[in-house]
């Protein structure tokens, strides 16, 4: 089961808070620390979950830097 960077389980649907400035590859934007991420969704990876964001599309995102709101 995956874990937040808090040591929280995280669950497919849950919101999640970025924990840290992150650059996408291939895109030259960055996701702002602070952001809020709404219905996660698990990808059998115990490390990664994948997050849809505006003007980014879905993407995958480290545990480690994310917490549960």
């Amino acid at each position: 089961m995956p874990r937040d960077a808090n040591g929280s389980p995280l669950d497919s649907g849950d919101s999640v808070t970025i924990t840290k400035d992150l650059k996408v590859k291939g895109v030259s934007s960055t996701i702002k620390r602070g952001t809020m991420v709404k219905n996660i969704r698990l990808n059998g990876n115990d490390d990664e979950i994948e997050a849809k964001l505006p003007k980014l599309g879905t993407i995958v995102i480290k545990t480690c830097f994310v917490k549960k709101a």
